[in-house]
């Protein structure tokens, strides 16, 4: 689950240059063509990311937290270098939405603390007039995080919470499924993805309509990693992190992001609130792709529960704002915003997200809602992505030690689009053209993840002897779940349909039969993946593995769409 989003923004920590991209990723000069390196970037078979703490044991780069000095590397870019890229930037994206049909893109570039470029593409809505222009509106997916740990950084800053301070001291419902790791995990462990969580942790509750207080008070059913060893990509250990960060300064998350950051930055687009974005009048709707390059907005995607990780909206415009107090430490405009030491430790190497594939590469970091990466000429590399599967892709590139960086934002389910776009921009300016084909390269890296994301089983195609199912009476009745909650399964005009969810805002799911006991349902939300199985367990009076005949009730129905840790079984009540 959510892999495509854990990856999206492992891409974005990459070398944007042929030479430093082979070394970081371990392969040879011939084997650039795309492929090589999608095993280092999806690791399927393990953990995301897995590897071992940047700093051992603490998890933290140091004792303090405080940022090392940088060291003094001399600048490798001048205006001129910037210009030329910047003006071969309009042909960069018009080439990456005519390859992919992608509706909107907009585009903005900041260089030595001035916005230099702002610039909109295609349409808010396919099919309709309106324009992209700077100013739109697009969901940021988990370019959220980034901003969010500018937002903790501010708290940090005005000593309402430290990084190395249990969260539980400032939200006291916070709990996982270890005692210890309750009592110990800080916002840095959690805004670094090592507080064990699995990627994808209480991502399906949201899918399902749970909110936010819900899902994370239901996290301690979720089985846990190794404690500051691991490194899982997880939006919900990451917003218990930025919880307590408003729980410090005793505000909603929403307003304090608001207060702190966007107010003082002028960033009037900018908000944590879904409601905010769907009253924005320019606004860029969601898509996904409908074949042969076109594309239909035919989701919402409200991500409220996870606002701090993945529920912003916001503008190029007002983002280019933002980029500017990131590669000023933390002043704007003159003023200093937030402390400078406190915003350093979001950018410095918390965990290792990207282990070399070989000896010779380069290993990949992730801080404190950035991932942190280092080129060839030991220049600190800045970067996010963001991916909604319904229908929103973002990313950010920032080289501080150029005062160089750039934002992308489009209304499309993720292709790697934002992320080429950064990437073809940093290599021209430091190269004079692409030195790789980037939008081939990262395209490759998603189609290799949809080919991972495919089911285990085709629902799709019932065997060729498929067993009968038992009467509907074995199956009616009401399921019992702790972590998802109650399931009913009932007969609505003649057909099975099993209803699952929050209280007020159930879904009803039609179920077609295909094999025995075992039917089929259609998959809904963020993580969707198509068909998938509801398998139904004979009760004790079943001899055989059956039901007898004319009487029994199943016992218990999986859903192996919500099993993936091993909490997708209801028992009947």
């Amino acid at each position: 689950m959510n892999q495509r989003e854990s990856i999206a923004t492992r891409i974005s920590s990459l070398p944007s240059d042929r030479r430093s991209l082979l070394k970081a990723v371990g392969v040879g000069a011939a084997g650039i063509a795309c492929m090589p390196l999608l095993a280092a970037c999806t690791a399927q078979g393990a953990p995301a990311g897995a590897g071992s703490s940047a700093s051992g044991a603490s998890g933290t780069p140091s004792a303090s937290l405080l940022p090392a000095p940088e060291p003094q590397v001399k600048p490798l870019l001048d205006q001129q270098k910037v210009n030329a890229a910047l003006a071969k930037l309009d042909g960069m994206v018009q080439g990456v939405m005519e390859s992919t049909g992608v509706p909107g893109v907009a585009v903005a570039v900041v260089y030595q603390d001035q916005m230099v470029y702002a610039k909109g593409f295609g349409v808010r809505e396919s099919g309709r007039p309106e324009t992209v222009d700077a100013d739109t509106v697009f969901q940021l997916a988990s370019v959220s995080k980034p901003l969010a740990s500018t937002v903790a950084a501010v708290a940090v800053g005005r000593k309402a919470i430290s990084w190395t301070e249990p969260v539980i001291n400032h939200t006291p419902g916070f709990d996982l499924k270890d005692p210890y790791v309750t009592r110990n995990a800080t916002a840095a462990d959690l805004l670094s993805h090592q507080g064990g969580l699995s990627t994808g942790a209480g991502d399906l509750l949201e899918d399902l309509g749970f909110d936010q207080s819900y899902i994370l008070s239901h996290l301690n059913q979720q089985p846990l990693d190794s404690f500051r060893s691991s490194y899982n990509y997880s939006n919900f250990g990451y917003t218990a992190g930025a919880q307590a960060v408003a729980d410090a300064m005793n505000k909603p998350w929403a307003d304090l992001a608001e207060e702190v950051l966007f107010k003082p930055l002028g960033m009037s687009s900018t908000s944590y609130r879904h409601a905010d974005y769907q009253k924005a009048t320019n606004k860029a709707l969601i898509h996904v792709p409908a074949g042969n390059k076109t594309w239909v907005a035919k989701y919402t995607r409200d991500a409220d529960a996870e606002a701090p990780a993945g529920g912003a909206s916001s503008s190029v415009r007002d983002l280019a704002r933002w980029i500017r107090l990131q590669l000023a430490n933390g002043s704007f405009e003159g003023s200093e915003v937030i402390d400078p030491d406190a915003l350093g430790v979001t950018h410095v190497p918390h965990a290792v997200s990207g282990p070399p594939a070989t000896p010779g590469a380069r290993t990949r970091f992730y801080g404190l809602g950035w991932n942190v990466s280092y080129d060839d000429h030991a220049r600190l590399m800045l970067g996010h992505s963001g991916a909604f599967n319904l229908g929103a892709a973002t990313a950010v590139s920032l080289l501080p030690g150029e005062q160089l960086g750039i934002v992308a934002l489009t209304n499309g389910r993720p292709q790697g689009i934002p992320e080429a776009i950064c990437a073809a921009f940093l290599d021209t300016a430091q190269n004079g053209a692409p030195t790789v084909d980037w939008i081939g390269f990262t395209s490759g890296v998603f189609q290799k993840i949809d080919e991972a994301e495919k089911p285990k089983v085709d629902y799709s195609k019932a065997p060729a002897q498929a067993k009968p199912a038992q009467g509907n009476d074995f199956y009616v009745g009401s399921y019992a779940n702790s972590y998802y909650g109650p399931l009913t399964v009932a007969v609505e005009s003649g057909v099975l349909t099993l209803e699952l969810g929050p209280a007020g805002r159930t879904t009803k799911f039609p179920l077609t039969h295909f094999d025995g006991d075992t039917f089929s349902f259609e998959s809904i939300g963020e993580n969707a993946n198509g068909l998938a199985g509801a398998i139904f367990a004979p009760g004790a009076s079943a001899p055989g593995g059956r039901a007898a005949a004319g009487g029994g009730k199943a016992s218990s129905v999986r859903l192996d769409f919500y099993d993936q840790t091993g909490l997708g079984t209801f028992t009947r009540g």
